[in-house]
């Protein structure tokens, strides 16, 4: 009856359009309140501790460096550098988009951003090359998802954080701590490049099928040049990722730097922005963050709630006395969360369901990151299709296209992830494969 009653009156606060913050707030403190002998010190105390993390800091200066990264011309130099890869094989200003998010991806770790600096630049060329609208679309509005599963992902950090601190214990009886950032950085890079490769092999299909143009080869010369000019982005990726593996500094630290050389490069070495912009990038960098600390923040409430009910235990007994083994929960697990992608943006979707679901997902023997890879591809997936298709309404918004006409356009490469879904559900060394070798 409790269970019924949280997850009840939550959805009910969602319907009436409460932002979901707000909404798990209202829906821990009512129950607190009216149900329990909690004291008010009691929540104040779980509130600031559940926030006190180290982690929490990667958040912002991610943010910010992702902020400074699409205003800052480097998606242009990068999408030229991919034009001249792939511009000569079929749907090559297609492939270029694929291949631009992938970088772009490996930079910002936002999804979001990846579509905004990519699709604004790439979107027009291809139309104006006489690529359909909706190919077009379709493309950039899926490969830009790809800022949520390659690192350095916000989603990633957020999940980590989410799933920190729990005792839970493995099928066993022992004792499994959470997914580390590193560890699912590093776990999200085989994952993203797989996908990458799948849904640019469906751009190549597409455009092979209906004869799109092709651009002219570039030249050796020409290649070279396009990589000079985009080597100061390119070098962020070795950056971050070398930097956190070489143990130079931690994903926090590696998020301070991002930030740090991404407006050196912005606004010295392209001199794309001017100082003046960079209040703005500022303001614009600490509203994002604000948000989404916001959401944490009660999502911590919302954990320690499902804690002290024992929700997550009580879950788990259920399903071992239904006989649900982990094939049958991993696929559970996808269909709640795909159903969840029709109402939640991914942050809000990681902050609720992560720490129901992690203790659930260890006791059957489920990697902590095998299900931070799952989620993070379920919320891939859920950005692309309608009614809150965040990569949705940005391309919308680009290509003045409506949301109907833009769920016809991405249904193949959608199908495409949802695939690539099940493969990484069913198939946990192909996001175990390198933690394992380097965090034995």
């Amino acid at each position: 009856m409790n269970t019924l009653f949280i997850f009840g009156l939550l959805v009910l606060l969602m319907l009436t359009g409460m932002p979901i913050s707000i909404s798990l707030g209202l829906t821990v403190l009512t129950f607190l309140f009216t149900m329990t002998d909690v004291p008010v010190a009691e929540v104040a105390h779980k509130l600031f501790t559940g926030i006190d993390k180290f982690e929490i800091m990667a958040i912002p200066f991610f943010i910010l460096a992702g902020n400074f990264l699409t205003h800052g011309g480097v998606a242009r130099r990068m999408i030229h550098f991919a034009t001249t890869m792939v511009g000569h094989l079929y749907g090559g200003l297609g492939l270029a988009g694929v291949l631009a998010c992938a970088l772009f991806a490996a930079i910002s770790g936002s999804s979001v951003a990846t579509v905004v600096a990519v699709g604004s630049i790439i979107l027009p060329a291809m139309m104006k090359q006489g690529y359909p609208k909706r190919f077009s679309a379709g493309v950039i509005t899926t490969s830009g998802a790809l800022g949520i599963l390659f690192p350095p992902s916000i989603n990633l950090v957020i999940y980590s954080i989410a799933t920190s601190g729990m005792n839970v214990t493995g099928p066993h009886g022992e004792e499994v701590g959470s997914a580390s950032v590193g560890q699912l950085f590093i776990a999200g890079v085989l994952p993203g490049l797989l996908l990458s490769l799948l849904l640019g092999l469906t751009t190549w299909y597409r455009a092979r099928k209906y004869d799109y143009p092709r651009m002219a080869k570039a030249s050796l010369g020409e290649r070279w040049q396009a990589f000079k000019d985009s080597f100061w982005g390119l070098a962020l990726i070795v950056l971050v990722i070398g930097g956190i593996y070489s143990g130079l500094f931690t994903p926090t630290e590696a998020a301070a730097v991002a930030a740090v050389y991404a407006f050196v490069i912005s606004v010295f070495v392209y001199k794309d922005m001017k100082l003046r912009d960079v209040p703005r990038v500022l303001r614009n960098a600490a509203a994002m963050s604000s948000m989404l600390l916001y959401i944490i923040t009660n999502a911590v409430l919302f954990s320690f709630l499902m804690t002290s009910e024992q929700i997550p235990q009580a879950m788990a007994a259920w399903m071992g006395s239904q006989g649900f083994g982990v094939v049958v929960f991993l696929l559970l697990v996808n269909i709640v969360l795909l159903v969840a992608g029709n109402f939640m943006d991914p942050s809000a979707i990681t902050l609720i369901m992560a720490p129901i679901l992690f203790p659930v997902a260890v006791k059957l023997g489920v990697n902590p990151v095998h299900l931070g890879i799952l989620m993070a591809v379920n919320m891939e997936v859920g950005l692309c299709h309608p009614p809150v298709g965040l990569n949705l309404y940005v391309a919308s918004g680009i290509t003045k296209m409506g949301i109907t006409e833009l769920t016809i356009a991405v249904w193949p490469w959608l199908l495409t992830m949802i695939g690539f879904l099940v493969l990484v559900t069913y198939w946990p060394p192909l996001s175990l494969f390198l933690p394992n070798l380097l965090f034995k």
